[in-house]
C-alpha cells in the first residue's frame, strides 16, 4: 500500500529524528516514538516515520530528508540536536519543528521547544530517597553543575530530601573538575563517586548525566544500595542490577508529542511547552501506595502547588 503524499493539504505527516542513542534507548527516543504510534492509532496523524541517527554528523541530513518529503511535523530528541533543529526551522518554514528536551533561547514561528522540569524530577527523587533511607544519609551524583539541567536535577534532589526530612544529610557531587572530553561519558568517575557516597553512609543514591550517571547507579546497585534514576528507564538499562533500581523519573514524551499534534491539527503553534514528568517501572518490592503518593507529588509539583525553589539557572 502506497504511503500518503505529505504534500497534500489534507494529509498530516509527522516524523522523528533521534539522537545516536537509537529508537530503543529506554528513554526519550523510545517514549516519543510510542507517542507517534498512539497518535496514529488515535487518527491524530496520517503518516509517521522515524530515522534513528547513527552519527551526529547525520542529524542535518536526516532532518532534511523529512523536510524535503513535505512532512508537516518533524520532531527531534534531546540536546544533541539543538542547533540542527533551530537551523532547520529557518531553512524549512513550511514544516513545524519540535525539539524534545531542548531549551531554545531563540524563538521561531515554526519551532516548539518541549522541556521537562529537572528540578521537579530531582525533588521527587529526593523525597523518595528520604523516605527509603535508614541511615538518614542520601547521595546524588550529577554531571557538571555548569550545565543548568544537571544542576537543577541535583539541587532539586537536595530540596526534596530536605522537604521530607529537614534533618537528613544530603551528599551532592558534581563532576566539576573533570575532563571536558568525558562530558556525559565518564562512567569511571560516576562509579568512584558513588562508592565515596556509600562509604560516607549514603544508603540511597540518585544520579543523572548520561553514562556518567549510569556509572554511579551501576556501582551503587552492585553494592546493594537502592538507586533512583533519571533520563531513561534505568531498570531496563541496568538489567543485571535492576533489582536495586527503585524507579526512574523521566519526561512524558509520549504524552507531550500527542498534545503538540492536537494543537497543530487545531491550528495552534506554541513556542514552548513545559512537560509533566512521570515514573518508569516502579520496583515491585515497594508498596503500591508509595507509587501513588509519588504520582500525586509529581502532579502537585507540575501544577505549582509545591515549589522546589530551585532557580532555572545556577546563581
Amino acid at each position: 500500500m502506497q504511503s500518503p503524499d505529505c504534500f497534500q493539504e489534507d494529509v498530516f505527516c509527522a516524523a522523528l529524528v533521534t539522537d545516536t542513542l537509537g529508537i530503543e534507548d529506554h528513554g526519550m527516543n523510545q517514549d516519543t516514538w510510542a507517542g507517534f504510534e498512539e497518535a496514529k492509532t488515535n487518527k491524530l496523524v496520517d503518516r509517521i516515520e522515524y530515522i534513528a541517527s547513527v552519527d551526529n554528523r547525520d542529524y542535518e541530513k536526516n532532518i532534511t530528508y523529512f523536510a524535503s518529503k513535505g512532512f508537516d511535523l518533524i520532531v527531534t530528541t534531546n540536546a544533541a540536536l539543538h542547533d540542527e533543529t533551530l537551523h532547520a526551522a529557518d531553512l524549512y518554514p513550511d514544516s513545524v519543528f519540535v525539539g524534545m528536551n531542548q531549551s531554545q533561547a531563540e524563538s521561531r514561528p515554526n519551532l516548539i521547544s518541549v522541556t521537562f522540569a529537572e528540578d521537579q524530577m530531582g525533588f521527587a527523587a529526593g523525597v523518595l530517597a528520604a523516605q527509603l533511607s535508614q541511615t538518614e544519609i542520601v547521595g546524588a551524583v550529577c554531571e557538571t553543575s555548569g550545565i543548568d539541567s544537571m544542576w537543577r536535577y541535583c539541587e532539586g534532589f537536595r530540596a526534596g530530601a530536605t522537604y521530607f526530612n529537614p534533618q537528613i544529610k544530603t551528599l551532592v557531587f558534581y563532576r566539576d573538575d573533570g575532563d571536558s572530553e568525558a562530558l556525559f561519558i565518564d562512567e569511571a568517575w560516576g562509579a568512584e563517586t558513588a562508592r565515596q557516597a556509600i562509604q560516607s553512609g549514603a544508603d540511597v543514591l540518585f544520579a543523572a548525566g548520561g553514562a556518567t550517571g549510569q556509572g554511579a547507579l551501576r556501582a551503587a546497585a552492585e553494592a546493594g544500595v537502592y538507586v533512583i534514576g533519571a533520563e531513561r528507564d534505568q531498570a531496563a538499562v541496568l538489567a543485571e542490577s535492576s533489582s536495586s533500581v527503585v524507579t526512574s523519573f523521566v519526561g512524558r514524551g509520549s504524552f507531550e508529542v500527542q498534545e503538540v499534534m492536537r494543537l497543530l491539527r487545531d491550528g495552534n503553534v506554541n513556542e514552548a511547552r513545559s512537560g509533566q514528568a512521570g515514573m518508569m517501572s516502579f520496583n515491585e518490592k515497594f508498596p503500591e501506595n508509595l507509587q501513588i503518593e509519588l504520582n500525586v507529588l509529581l502532579l502537585r509539583l507540575w501544577n505549582g502547588e509545591i515549589k522546589t525553589n530551585v532557580p532555572a539557572e545556577k546563581p
